[in-house]
Protein backbone atom coordinates (compact mmCIF):
# COMPACT_ATOMS: atom_id res chain seq x y z
CA UNK A 1 0.00 0.00 0.00
CA UNK A 2 1.57 3.50 -0.97
CA UNK A 3 1.37 5.87 1.62
CA UNK A 4 0.82 9.61 1.18
CA UNK A 5 3.71 11.31 2.97
CA UNK A 6 2.06 14.94 3.57
CA UNK A 7 -0.93 12.71 4.71
CA UNK A 8 1.24 10.60 7.43
CA UNK A 9 3.23 13.49 8.47
CA UNK A 10 -0.41 15.87 8.97
CA UNK A 11 -1.66 12.30 11.12
CA UNK A 12 1.40 12.35 13.10
CA UNK A 13 0.62 16.08 13.59
CA UNK A 14 -3.03 15.20 13.97
CA UNK A 15 -1.72 12.92 17.55
CA UNK A 16 0.46 15.38 18.29
CA UNK A 17 -1.73 18.21 18.25
CA UNK A 18 -4.68 15.99 20.18
CA UNK A 19 -2.40 15.44 22.75
CA UNK A 20 -2.19 19.53 23.10
CA UNK A 21 -5.88 19.67 24.23
CA UNK A 22 -6.97 17.66 27.69
CA UNK A 23 -4.75 17.83 30.51
CA UNK A 24 -4.26 21.68 30.58
CA UNK A 25 -8.06 21.95 29.83
CA UNK A 26 -8.83 22.99 33.30
CA UNK A 27 -7.77 26.58 34.08
CA UNK A 28 -6.95 27.58 37.55
CA UNK A 29 -8.11 30.87 39.39
CA UNK A 30 -11.95 30.39 39.38
CA UNK A 31 -14.54 29.66 41.94
CA UNK A 32 -15.40 26.50 42.17
CA UNK A 33 -18.48 24.36 43.65
CA UNK A 34 -18.13 22.65 47.29
CA UNK A 35 -18.41 19.23 44.77
CA UNK A 36 -16.63 17.90 42.10
CA UNK A 37 -18.77 17.73 39.34
CA UNK A 38 -17.26 14.24 37.86
CA UNK A 39 -17.11 12.18 41.24
CA UNK A 40 -19.13 14.18 43.68
CA UNK A 41 -16.19 14.63 46.32
CA UNK A 42 -15.86 17.43 48.92
CA UNK A 43 -13.82 19.84 46.96
CA UNK A 44 -10.84 21.40 49.45
CA UNK A 45 -8.74 23.39 46.18
CA UNK A 46 -9.33 24.28 42.92
CA UNK A 47 -8.67 20.45 42.10
CA UNK A 48 -10.58 17.13 43.10
CA UNK A 49 -8.38 15.48 45.69
CA UNK A 50 -9.93 12.00 44.26
CA UNK A 51 -10.27 12.24 40.53
CA UNK A 52 -8.03 15.18 40.21
CA UNK A 53 -10.35 16.96 37.82
CA UNK A 54 -10.32 20.88 38.50
CA UNK A 55 -13.02 22.05 39.94
CA UNK A 56 -13.85 24.85 37.78
CA UNK A 57 -16.25 23.33 35.04
CA UNK A 58 -16.21 25.42 32.24
CA UNK A 59 -19.16 25.91 29.54
CA UNK A 60 -17.25 28.27 27.31
CA UNK A 61 -17.15 27.71 23.45
CA UNK A 62 -13.70 30.43 23.95
CA UNK A 63 -12.51 28.04 26.47
CA UNK A 64 -13.06 24.98 24.43
CA UNK A 65 -10.81 26.67 21.41
CA UNK A 66 -8.17 27.53 24.42
CA UNK A 67 -7.99 23.76 25.05
CA UNK A 68 -5.99 23.28 22.31
CA UNK A 69 -3.17 25.27 22.40
CA UNK A 70 -2.55 23.76 25.91
CA UNK A 71 -1.28 20.26 27.72
CA UNK A 72 -1.03 16.85 26.25
CA UNK A 73 -3.67 13.88 25.65
CA UNK A 74 -3.07 10.83 26.49
CA UNK A 75 -4.45 8.34 24.13
CA UNK A 76 -4.79 5.12 26.62
CA UNK A 77 -7.13 4.69 28.91
CA UNK A 78 -8.91 7.23 27.94
CA UNK A 79 -9.31 5.95 24.29
CA UNK A 80 -10.74 3.03 25.76
CA UNK A 81 -13.31 4.46 27.80
CA UNK A 82 -13.69 7.02 24.94
CA UNK A 83 -14.44 4.79 21.77
CA UNK A 84 -16.74 2.40 23.29
CA UNK A 85 -19.18 4.93 24.79
CA UNK A 86 -18.70 6.68 21.27
CA UNK A 87 -19.73 4.14 19.29
CA UNK A 88 -22.46 2.85 21.14
CA UNK A 89 -23.74 5.33 23.40
CA UNK A 90 -23.01 8.63 21.87
CA UNK A 91 -25.60 10.38 23.91
CA UNK A 92 -24.24 9.32 27.56
CA UNK A 93 -20.89 10.19 26.46
CA UNK A 94 -21.83 13.55 25.34
CA UNK A 95 -24.61 14.43 27.98
CA UNK A 96 -21.41 13.37 30.61
CA UNK A 97 -19.07 15.92 28.96
CA UNK A 98 -21.30 18.52 28.66
CA UNK A 99 -22.26 18.10 32.40
CA UNK A 100 -18.60 18.29 33.65
CA UNK A 101 -17.33 14.05 34.04
CA UNK A 102 -14.50 14.96 31.25
CA UNK A 103 -11.53 13.58 33.02
CA UNK A 104 -12.27 10.47 32.01
CA UNK A 105 -12.94 10.88 28.25
CA UNK A 106 -10.93 12.29 25.49
CA UNK A 107 -12.29 16.17 24.78
CA UNK A 108 -14.28 16.44 21.32
CA UNK A 109 -12.09 18.93 20.03
CA UNK A 110 -9.03 16.46 20.92
CA UNK A 111 -10.84 13.58 19.27
CA UNK A 112 -12.50 15.48 16.21
CA UNK A 113 -8.29 16.53 15.00
CA UNK A 114 -7.36 12.76 15.58
CA UNK A 115 -10.45 11.00 13.92
CA UNK A 116 -10.12 13.64 10.82
CA UNK A 117 -6.57 13.38 10.14
CA UNK A 118 -6.66 10.01 10.70
CA UNK A 119 -10.05 9.29 7.99
CA UNK A 120 -7.81 11.15 5.35
CA UNK A 121 -4.80 9.68 5.94
CA UNK A 122 -6.36 6.17 5.56
CA UNK A 123 -8.36 7.40 2.23
CA UNK A 124 -5.55 9.02 0.69
CA UNK A 125 -3.86 5.27 1.06
CA UNK A 126 -6.71 3.26 -0.25
CA UNK A 127 -7.15 5.49 -3.11
CA UNK A 128 -3.33 5.45 -3.89
CA UNK A 129 -3.42 1.66 -3.55
CA UNK A 130 -6.33 1.24 -5.55
CA UNK A 131 -4.91 3.91 -8.45
CA UNK A 132 -1.90 1.13 -8.71
CA UNK A 133 -4.55 -1.88 -8.61
CA UNK A 134 -5.37 -4.52 -11.68
CA UNK A 135 -6.99 -3.48 -13.99
CA UNK A 136 -10.63 -4.77 -15.15
CA UNK A 137 -10.68 -7.58 -17.39
CA UNK A 138 -11.46 -7.49 -20.83
CA UNK A 139 -14.92 -9.05 -19.74
CA UNK A 140 -15.32 -6.60 -17.45
CA UNK A 141 -15.42 -3.57 -19.89
CA UNK A 142 -17.76 -5.47 -21.75
CA UNK A 143 -20.29 -5.94 -19.70
CA UNK A 144 -20.32 -2.79 -18.11
CA UNK A 145 -20.55 -0.86 -21.74
CA UNK A 146 -22.95 -3.37 -22.14
CA UNK A 147 -25.05 -1.95 -18.87
CA UNK A 148 -24.67 1.93 -20.44
CA UNK A 149 -25.51 1.12 -23.66
CA UNK A 150 -28.31 -0.68 -22.46
CA UNK A 151 -29.61 2.50 -20.53
CA UNK A 152 -28.89 4.50 -23.56
CA UNK A 153 -31.38 2.41 -25.70
CA UNK A 154 -34.15 2.79 -22.77
CA UNK A 155 -33.41 6.67 -23.10
CA UNK A 156 -34.00 6.52 -26.92
CA UNK A 157 -37.50 4.37 -26.44
CA UNK A 158 -38.30 6.90 -23.69
CA UNK A 159 -37.89 10.06 -26.82
CA UNK A 160 -39.75 7.82 -28.73
CA UNK A 161 -43.02 7.48 -26.87
CA UNK A 162 -42.54 10.78 -25.69
CA UNK A 163 -42.96 12.44 -29.24
CA UNK A 164 -45.31 9.58 -29.89
CA UNK A 165 -47.47 11.48 -26.97
CA UNK A 166 -46.59 15.07 -27.99
CA UNK A 167 -48.40 13.85 -31.74
CA UNK A 168 -51.33 12.45 -30.20
CA UNK A 169 -51.96 15.25 -27.61
CA UNK A 170 -55.87 16.49 -28.12
CA UNK A 171 -55.78 20.18 -26.42
CA UNK A 172 -52.87 22.75 -25.94
CA UNK A 173 -52.76 21.72 -22.10
CA UNK A 174 -52.07 17.94 -22.82
CA UNK A 175 -48.90 18.76 -25.82
CA UNK A 176 -47.32 21.22 -23.24
CA UNK A 177 -47.40 18.43 -20.64
CA UNK A 178 -46.37 15.91 -23.54
CA UNK A 179 -43.30 18.47 -24.90
CA UNK A 180 -42.11 18.56 -21.38
CA UNK A 181 -41.52 15.34 -20.83
CA UNK A 182 -40.05 14.88 -24.30
CA UNK A 183 -37.51 17.57 -22.90
CA UNK A 184 -36.55 15.69 -20.15
CA UNK A 185 -36.42 12.59 -21.66
CA UNK A 186 -34.54 14.08 -24.50
CA UNK A 187 -31.80 15.84 -22.21
CA UNK A 188 -31.52 11.88 -20.28
CA UNK A 189 -30.87 10.35 -23.97
CA UNK A 190 -27.92 13.36 -24.42
CA UNK A 191 -26.63 11.94 -20.63
CA UNK A 192 -26.45 8.58 -21.57
CA UNK A 193 -25.15 9.18 -24.95
CA UNK A 194 -22.37 11.69 -23.34
CA UNK A 195 -21.49 8.86 -21.04
CA UNK A 196 -21.11 5.95 -22.93
CA UNK A 197 -18.72 8.40 -25.38
CA UNK A 198 -16.70 9.09 -22.16
CA UNK A 199 -16.69 5.65 -20.99
CA UNK A 200 -15.60 4.68 -24.76
CA UNK A 201 -12.42 7.68 -24.56
CA UNK A 202 -11.61 6.46 -21.11
CA UNK A 203 -11.26 2.48 -22.26
CA UNK A 204 -8.94 3.95 -24.80
CA UNK A 205 -6.83 6.01 -22.94
CA UNK A 206 -6.16 3.21 -19.98
CA UNK A 207 -4.99 0.94 -22.27
CA UNK A 208 -2.41 3.46 -23.35
CA UNK A 209 -1.92 4.09 -19.74
CA UNK A 210 -2.94 8.02 -19.77
CA UNK A 211 -5.53 10.05 -17.61
CA UNK A 212 -9.02 10.84 -19.33
CA UNK A 213 -9.64 14.53 -19.25
CA UNK A 214 -13.25 15.61 -20.00
CA UNK A 215 -13.78 18.69 -22.36
CA UNK A 216 -16.42 21.80 -21.53
CA UNK A 217 -18.61 20.46 -24.28
CA UNK A 218 -18.39 16.66 -22.31
CA UNK A 219 -19.34 18.22 -19.23
CA UNK A 220 -22.14 20.40 -21.09
CA UNK A 221 -23.64 17.31 -22.60
CA UNK A 222 -23.57 15.39 -19.13
CA UNK A 223 -25.04 18.09 -16.96
CA UNK A 224 -26.82 20.45 -18.80
CA UNK A 225 -24.30 23.49 -17.55
CA UNK A 226 -23.20 26.17 -19.76
CA UNK A 227 -19.39 26.37 -19.54
CA UNK A 228 -19.07 29.18 -22.06
CA UNK A 229 -17.97 32.14 -19.45
CA UNK A 230 -14.46 32.56 -19.66
CA UNK A 231 -14.35 32.05 -15.94
CA UNK A 232 -15.30 28.98 -15.79
CA UNK A 233 -13.83 27.66 -19.28
CA UNK A 234 -10.89 28.78 -17.18
CA UNK A 235 -11.61 26.19 -14.50
CA UNK A 236 -12.56 23.17 -16.28
CA UNK A 237 -8.90 24.18 -18.83
CA UNK A 238 -7.16 24.54 -15.16
CA UNK A 239 -8.48 20.96 -14.35
CA UNK A 240 -8.19 19.21 -17.46
CA UNK A 241 -4.78 20.58 -17.98
CA UNK A 242 -3.52 18.53 -14.68
CA UNK A 243 -6.54 16.21 -13.05
CA UNK A 244 -4.19 15.07 -10.72
CA UNK A 245 -2.71 18.16 -9.45
CA UNK A 246 -6.29 19.11 -8.99
CA UNK A 247 -7.61 16.33 -7.56
CA UNK A 248 -4.56 16.45 -4.75
CA UNK A 249 -5.11 19.64 -3.92
CA UNK A 250 -8.35 19.01 -3.12
CA UNK A 251 -7.85 16.36 -0.64
CA UNK A 252 -5.12 18.30 0.84
CA UNK A 253 -7.68 21.13 1.52
CA UNK A 254 -10.59 19.21 2.43
CA UNK A 255 -8.78 17.72 5.62
CA UNK A 256 -6.83 21.31 6.21
CA UNK A 257 -10.06 22.97 6.25
CA UNK A 258 -11.99 20.06 7.97
CA UNK A 259 -12.43 22.09 10.97
CA UNK A 260 -14.63 24.46 9.28
CA UNK A 261 -17.99 21.61 9.42
CA UNK A 262 -18.38 22.54 12.93
CA UNK A 263 -19.23 26.38 12.55
CA UNK A 264 -21.17 25.72 9.41
CA UNK A 265 -23.21 22.79 11.07
CA UNK A 266 -23.82 24.50 14.47
CA UNK A 267 -26.72 27.06 12.74
CA UNK A 268 -28.85 23.77 11.76
CA UNK A 269 -28.55 22.62 15.40
CA UNK A 270 -29.21 25.53 16.83
CA UNK A 271 -32.50 25.95 14.84
CA UNK A 272 -33.71 22.32 16.24
CA UNK A 273 -33.32 23.86 19.58
CA UNK A 274 -33.72 27.09 19.58
CA UNK A 275 -36.97 27.33 22.23
CA UNK A 276 -35.11 25.26 24.43
CA UNK A 277 -33.58 28.10 26.87
CA UNK A 278 -31.61 25.33 28.67
CA UNK A 279 -29.70 24.02 25.42
CA UNK A 280 -26.57 25.91 24.97
CA UNK A 281 -24.29 26.86 21.84
CA UNK A 282 -21.66 25.35 23.44
CA UNK A 283 -23.85 21.93 24.04
CA UNK A 284 -24.36 21.61 19.99
CA UNK A 285 -20.46 22.21 19.63
CA UNK A 286 -19.73 19.33 21.58
CA UNK A 287 -22.55 17.29 19.95
CA UNK A 288 -21.14 18.36 16.59
CA UNK A 289 -17.44 17.46 17.72
CA UNK A 290 -18.54 13.93 18.89
CA UNK A 291 -20.93 13.02 15.77
CA UNK A 292 -17.87 14.19 13.31
CA UNK A 293 -15.80 11.75 15.40
CA UNK A 294 -18.12 8.82 14.70
CA UNK A 295 -18.96 9.83 11.33
CA UNK A 296 -14.78 10.14 10.50
CA UNK A 297 -14.58 6.98 12.13
CA UNK A 298 -16.83 5.33 9.88
CA UNK A 299 -15.60 6.52 6.91
CA UNK A 300 -12.48 4.83 7.87
CA UNK A 301 -14.08 1.50 8.50
CA UNK A 302 -15.71 1.91 4.83
CA UNK A 303 -12.54 2.82 3.13
CA UNK A 304 -10.70 -0.15 4.75
CA UNK A 305 -13.59 -2.52 3.87
CA UNK A 306 -13.55 -1.90 0.38
CA UNK A 307 -9.84 -3.37 -0.01
CA UNK A 308 -10.66 -6.64 0.31
CA UNK A 309 -13.84 -8.51 -1.80
CA UNK A 310 -15.30 -10.55 1.60
CA UNK A 311 -15.23 -6.98 3.54
CA UNK A 312 -16.83 -5.49 0.91
CA UNK A 313 -20.17 -7.22 0.93
CA UNK A 314 -20.42 -5.36 4.27
CA UNK A 315 -20.20 -1.37 2.40
CA UNK A 316 -24.16 -1.40 1.38
CA UNK A 317 -24.99 -2.44 5.20
CA UNK A 318 -23.14 0.42 6.58
CA UNK A 319 -24.87 3.07 4.95
CA UNK A 320 -28.13 2.82 7.60
CA UNK A 321 -25.59 3.12 10.15
CA UNK A 322 -25.19 7.40 10.32
CA UNK A 323 -29.55 7.77 10.84
CA UNK A 324 -29.32 4.75 13.50
CA UNK A 325 -26.42 6.47 15.47
CA UNK A 326 -27.59 10.37 14.66
CA UNK A 327 -30.90 9.13 16.79
CA UNK A 328 -29.54 7.31 19.56
CA UNK A 329 -26.65 10.47 20.20
CA UNK A 330 -29.97 12.85 19.67
CA UNK A 331 -31.87 11.50 22.43
CA UNK A 332 -29.42 10.50 24.80
CA UNK A 333 -27.71 14.45 24.27
CA UNK A 334 -30.65 16.03 24.85
CA UNK A 335 -33.56 13.69 26.88
CA UNK A 336 -35.47 13.70 23.98
CA UNK A 337 -39.04 11.41 23.35
CA UNK A 338 -38.37 9.00 20.48
CA UNK A 339 -40.85 11.18 18.28
CA UNK A 340 -38.49 14.22 18.91
CA UNK A 341 -35.53 12.53 18.10
CA UNK A 342 -36.93 10.90 15.03
CA UNK A 343 -37.85 13.96 13.43
CA UNK A 344 -34.62 16.04 14.16
CA UNK A 345 -32.90 13.04 12.73
CA UNK A 346 -34.27 13.39 9.30
CA UNK A 347 -33.68 17.33 9.99
CA UNK A 348 -30.00 16.70 11.21
CA UNK A 349 -29.68 14.41 7.57
CA UNK A 350 -30.67 17.25 5.44
CA UNK A 351 -28.42 19.41 7.08
CA UNK A 352 -25.60 17.22 6.88
CA UNK A 353 -25.86 16.84 3.35
CA UNK A 354 -26.17 20.69 3.16
CA UNK A 355 -23.52 21.28 5.07
CA UNK A 356 -21.41 18.94 3.33
CA UNK A 357 -22.51 20.12 0.13
CA UNK A 358 -20.93 23.97 1.15
CA UNK A 359 -17.65 22.28 2.85
CA UNK A 360 -17.45 20.99 -0.67
CA UNK A 361 -18.55 23.82 -2.35
CA UNK A 362 -15.78 26.11 -0.02
CA UNK A 363 -12.99 23.32 -0.40
CA UNK A 364 -13.35 23.32 -4.56
CA UNK A 365 -13.21 27.30 -4.60
CA UNK A 366 -10.17 27.65 -2.65
CA UNK A 367 -8.18 24.80 -4.06
CA UNK A 368 -8.68 26.41 -7.36
CA UNK A 369 -7.17 29.80 -6.12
Amino acid sequence: MTVDIEAGGALATAALTAKAIDAHSEASGHDHPAQCANCSAALVGAYCHVCGQTAHVHRSIWHMLEEGLHGVLHFDSKSWRTLPLLIARPGLLTRRYIDGQRVRYVSPLALFLFMIFLMFFVVSSVMDSDSSGVRASPGEVADSRAELVAELERAKAAVSEATAAVAAAKDEDERADAAEELEEAQAEERTAAAVVTLFDKAAANAQKGEATAVTPDELRSLTGWNFASEKASSVVQHIKDNPELYLYKLKNTAYKFAFMLIPISLPFLWLMFFWRREVRTYDHMVFSMYSLSFMSLLFVIIALATTTPLTQRLVPFLVFVPPVHMFVHLRGTYGLSKFSALWRTFALLISAGTVFGLFMALVAVISYM
